[in-house]
């Protein structure tokens, strides 16, 4: 019988949240080659933009050269990391910025591929999907940034 992971084991959830937040100051200066090295260079990668897919490492690559910044003003509100096991994970966030009353969801799917030693500790992204809704009826988005839409 196959033990099943251990979900959110609080080591592994720091490790997640250390990575993520790396990648989010990544995001916010604009640093294309830390970004490119959160990013698992494979085929399989898959990320969908808000108005953009991209299919590959390559791809990624190639978009991130030439795209937009994000808002400096990017803030982030209802991030949740879960863990499954020693190896892989999910990390969840809502967002809003200055430059839009959209509110902004960003999914992503963690694996640690690489070892332990390696840059972030092997973590990297494997999938992720970013959105723009108009603001829903949720509290904390409401305290943070006011009712859009």
């Amino acid at each position: 019988m196959t033990t099943p992971p251990v979900i959110n084991d609080p080591v592994i959830v720091a490790e997640v949240t250390a990575v993520f937040e790396a990648y989010e100051r990544a995001l916010v200066d604009n640093d294309i080659d830390t970004m490119n090295v959160l990013f698992w260079d494979a085929p399989e990668t898959v990320r969908y933009g808000i108005a953009e897919i991209q299919h590959g490492g390559e791809e990624i690559r190639a978009w991130r050269e030439s795209c937009v910044p994000v808002p400096a003003s990017r803030r982030r509100h209802r991030t949740v990391v879960t863990t499954f096991g020693r190896d892989y994970a999910t990390v969840s966030t809502m967002f809003t910025s200055d430059a839009t009353p959209l509110v902004g969801r960003q999914m992503q799917s963690w694996a640690r591929l690489g070892a332990h030693d390696a840059p972030f500790g092997g973590w990297i992204v494997v999938a992720a999907h970013v959105s723009l809704i108009d603001a829903p009826d949720v509290p904390d988005v409401q305290a943070a940034y006011g009712k859009c839409g």
